[in-house]
């Protein structure tokens, strides 16, 4: 999805009733610097709920310095 050097990041989408993470989708940093909200499906509580941006931090986003 995201590739090197895109100013693309990939992020998860987090339920603010159950806390639940199940999607995830990018967006460019540049043009959209605020946290992302979106109205969303969610299955565990079979209604529509508002899911906010967190960081996915599995180490793809960040360059890992050398040693």
């Amino acid at each position: 999805m995201a590739k090197k050097g895109d100013k693309r990041k990939i992020i998860g989408l987090v339920s603010e009733e159950s806390g639940e993470r199940i999607y995830y989708t990018t967006k460019n940093t540049q043009n959209s610097p605020d946290k992302l909200t979106l109205r969303k499906y969610s299955p565990k509580l079979k209604k529509h709920v508002t899911f906010t941006e967190t960081k996915k931090n599995l180490g793809r986003n960040e360059v890992k310095p050398k040693k």
